[in-house]
């Protein structure tokens, strides 16, 4: 079941600080920046740069995600590890809010997120 639309918007002012905390500074930003989405029951933190092969083509590294358990009333926690697949975050696998996971990820204590 995906978050209602009182948690959605909840979620993307949640990222939005986080974001507005941790992006690079504007002079970086068309060369590295951070996005982050809601997606169904998850939040995605991910970072933007130019293709190397077409710099004119921006693409997005994923970099951490939650998934919300309702049922749990917690946010499991993901990164994404070099085999491109989503793999639990093994120092702390969930988190009781989204605010926990943001700074889980913005602390990156194990160099997981951003290396």
């Amino acid at each position: 079941m995906a978050l209602s639309e009182f948690e959605i918007k909840r979620a993307e002012k949640a990222i939005q600080g986080f974001l507005e905390t941790h992006r690079p500074p504007p002079h970086i930003r068309p060369r590295l920046d951070l996005g982050g989405r809601v997606d169904g029951q998850s939040v995605e933190i991910f970072s933007i740069r130019p293709r190397y092969d077409d710099p004119g083509t921006r693409m997005e590294t994923p970099a951490a995600k939650a998934t919300y358990v309702k049922s749990r009333g917690l946010w499991k926690v993901y990164w994404m590890r070099a085999d491109l697949k989503w793999h639990p975050y093994d120092p702390q696998r969930e988190v009781k809010s989204l605010e926990a996971f943001l700074a889980l990820v913005g602390e990156d204590a194990h160099a997981c997120f951003f290396g």
